[in-house]
């Protein structure tokens, strides 16, 4: 039987279009959001809402979460190096150089390939076949922590958390040049780059609020190691509002220089580490916080530094 997902409209969501704000809501694509609508599996007060329905506040919207597809990417029995487990979620650390879900040339060698060796069919399907247990992501060549969830409660609890910015999620990484301040705040909105797709900006138009906090943890010739915390998770986040203060991370080709110096050359992509993650259990409500070891490759960055 599938799940029953009920909210109100709030004043945020007023008069945007239900499938934008169900896909939100939801934490799924919009396609999705748009396949659920046309399906019959969105109503409010009896009646089957509609994809360009715009919101109304207070209205009560009832989600008819749909059962999970049977997944049709290819389990492989790739090592993973889990911080923790229960029947509802867990928590793996990332090697740097593995694509967290499938897409556009990257359908093997995914954490999602891994995950479902690991957990079988135990994967919240909340988010599609090709993301199946996927509530957050972190880049390709970011290493770090990430959550997993195993059933679409914990998926829907992981996802509202993140919605409120009350997960504590912490970074490090090495950044090109001298940070002036101690510690500081970058408060700017990133949006779609208007010409290069694959990339974010800071922009005011078609954006989101992103929020980045960050203090000096240690200088050296040219570069400098920071703590970030995020109080919003936008993708790129901390690449992108560290270029933009004009402090790229180190090793990232896509918002720092193309030709990297020699002492980059080996990082293979920008030295960025998710090294803590805290947040409350979806279901049994108990505080859970984990930190993970700076990787062999950004020590090794470090001592060339030194």
């Amino acid at each position: 039987m599938a799940d029953v997902y009920e909210w109100q409209i709030t004043a945020e969501q007023l008069s945007k279009r239900l499938d934008a704000v169900l896909a939100e809501e939801m934490d799924i694509s919009r396609s999705a959001a748009q396949q659920w609508l046309e399906q019959g599996l969105v109503t409010a007060s009896g009646k089957t809402l509609n994809k360009k329905d715009k919101c109304k506040e207070g209205l009560l919207v009832t989600v008819q979460v749909p059962d999970p597809v049977a997944y049709e990417v290819v389990a492989e029995n790739i090592p993973l190096n889990v911080m923790y487990e229960d029947r509802h979620l867990l928590v793996v650390n990332k090697p740097k150089g593995m694509v967290v879900h499938p897409a556009a040339g990257h359908y093997s060698g995914t954490l999602v390939n891994a995950l479902m060796h690991h957990c079988g069919d135990s994967l919240s399907g909340i988010n599609g076949v090709l993301r199946p247990g996927i509530v957050h992501r972190i880049d390709m060549d970011t290493s770090g922590l990430l959550i997993v969830a195993k059933d679409d409660k914990a998926h829907q609890g992981l996802a509202k958390q993140i919605k409120v910015h009350s997960f504590t999620r912490v970074y490090e990484a090495v950044v090109v040049g001298n940070v002036r301040d101690d510690s500081g705040t970058v408060n700017a909105p990133i949006g779609r780059h208007p010409t290069n797709r694959k990339k974010m900006t800071v922009t005011t138009s078609h954006s989101k609020e992103a929020v980045t906090h960050y203090e000096v943890i240690e200088r050296y010739a040219g570069y400098t190691h920071l703590r970030l915390r995020l109080e919003t998770g936008r993708t790129h986040q901390i690449r992108v509002h560290m270029a933009s203060l004009g402090h790229p991370v180190a090793g990232d080709t896509v918002y720092g220089p193309e030709k990297q110096p020699k002492i980059c050359q080996g990082l293979n992509g920008q030295c960025l580490h998710a090294r803590c993650i805290g947040f409350v259990h979806p279901i049994t409500d108990e505080e859970l916080y984990f930190e993970s070891d700076l990787p062999d490759y950004f020590t090794t960055f470090l001592k060339k530094l030194q």
